[in-house]
């Protein structure tokens, strides 16, 4: 999944192509990921949504093939990446001196829509090797990321014409990136809602020169709570900014913590390897901080009487649709959630899950793929009907929803939840194929509403 209005971090560490799984983050869960279905790789960063998260865990090789050791795995997206570096057409900036303990990485790269099609991996498997997309930015991180305090930059070069292909992401966007971004490496969280924000006129030295830079700022407190077990503990108050400046065609977008913005210089990088290699530390030692993280499976959690789990990640899954829609609507794009509400929502999937396997007799994944189709289909619904929430006919589509999702019970919408189905299946098929599916499927859905009104 790649996050709208440009506000994605394709490229973050992640899976064999630079992806990761933005729901593979500590407390959080497949429902908590908006369009993303459990298992399905996204875009990537480091750090894990999408537009990612660094999970340093094994994964896949950018043509698909599986990578079972932690050292192979590391060594796939390391050269990856350095493939990328090597496609890119334009110099890309970074910190000099660098700030704080740490030496720089690569944390993010993407492409554009105006991407050449063709290149890359699937140029690989045609047998075209000698051809790799070039990637639409690039961003290098540098100080101190095991820090909330940091100080630590991010640097992110666009190519040139980059905003002509898609709207460059909203600098409040990109703080809350850098959010994102400590909690799920940390374990911190500092809240979903703005705190004391301020627009700013800065200066920051380019290539020698000083360049004035309009700068978003936002300080507030942190969440409530402790940090996540096993995790870095909460760290101070510091504001966090991001400012971006054009520089020779090229638009450069930075993001900071524990230093101002008249505190950072920029330059041209030359040696990528650095970059290269830091990535490679900071996704070991990724690796590591996660290994002490009990996943939620592996968790002893309180029995579930009857079907309160399924209904409970229903109701939330269609809350969540409708955040998201509203979020898209306003041209801001999907967020993770943290803290407290992540690990709620990571609890109540897998109560479904594990409900799900016990009275239905699945395995895990077998379970997981019925929950995810159920709730994905009830909160599209509630998306395209008005009747969903809050009506009688709503109740019972959620119960027969159920039923036939843990009994496979002949309910009167089995021609819904059959056709639904379909759709799912149909997800990555021709766009007018989608289309109609989705359009049978709501003609069975409004079929039994209309069964139902008439009796």
């Amino acid at each position: 999944m790649t996050r709208a209005s440009g506000g994605g971090r394709d490229g973050r560490y992640g899976d064999g192509a630079g992806t990761v799984d933005p729901c593979d983050r500590p407390g959080g869960g497949p429902e908590d990921c908006p369009n993303h279905r459990p298992g399905e790789p996204l875009d990537g960063h480091l750090d894990g949504h999408p537009d990612g998260h660094p999970s340093g865990s094994p994964g896949r090789r950018p043509d698909g093939r599986p990578v079972g050791d932690l050292e192979e795995f590391l060594a796939v997206q390391e050269e990856f990446a350095r493939r990328t570096l090597v496609a890119a057409d334009f110099p890309v900036y970074g910190v000099a001196p660098v700030p704080g303990p740490a030496g720089g990485a690569l944390v993010a790269y993407g492409t554009d829509s105006g991407a050449a099609a063709g290149a890359g991996p699937e140029a690989e498997r045609a047998g075209h090797p000698g051809s790799w997309a070039a990637p639409g930015w690039i961003e290098v991180g540098f100080g101190d990321w095991t820090s909330a305090d940091g100080p630590y930059v991010t640097v992110r070069t666009h190519r040139p014409g980059a905003d002509r292909f898609e709207p460059l992401p909203e600098l409040e966007d990109v703080v809350e990136d850098e959010r994102d971004r400590v909690y799920e490496q940390l374990g911190v969280d500092e809240g979903d809602t703005p705190g004391r924000v301020r627009a700013l006129r800065e200066w920051i030295t380019v290539d020698g020169e000083p360049r004035a830079v309009e700068v978003h700022e936002d300080r507030r407190g942190l969440w409530s709570g402790a940090a996540l077990p096993g995790c870095c503990p909460m760290g101070g108050t510091e504001p966090v900014w991001a400012g971006r400046f054009r520089v020779d065609g090229l638009t450069v977008t930075v993001c900071g913590r524990g230093v101002p913005p008249g505190g950072v210089e920029l330059a041209r990088i030359g040696d990528h390897e650095r970059y290269l290699s830091g990535r490679t530390a900071l996704l070991r030692e990724l690796a590591v901080r996660r290994a002490r993280h009990l996943p939620v499976e592996q968790r002893e959690l309180s029995p579930v009487a009857g079907l309160e789990a399924h209904r409970a990640v229903i109701a939330h899954g269609i809350s969540e649709a409708a955040a998201l829609e509203a979020r898209l609507r306003s041209g801001r794009p999907p967020r993770p959630l943290r803290g407290a509400h992540a690990e709620a929502g990571a609890l109540r999937w897998e109560t479904a899950v594990r409900q799900q396997m016990r009275l239905a007799s699945e395995t895990r994944a077998e379970a997981a793929e019925a929950v995810a189709a159920m709730v994905e289909q009830l909160g599209r619904l509630s998306q395209v009907t008005h009747w969903v929430v809050g009506t009688p006919e709503g109740d019972a589509a959620v119960e027969e929803s159920i039923r036939y999702t843990v009994f496979a019970s002949e309910v009167a919408s089995v021609p819904a939840q059959r056709a639904w189905r379909q759709v799912r299946r149909g997800e990555r098929g021709e766009r007018g194929e989608q289309r109609m599916g989705e359009q049978l499927w709501l003609a069975a859905w409004e079929q039994w509403r209309a069964a139902r009104v008439g009796r």
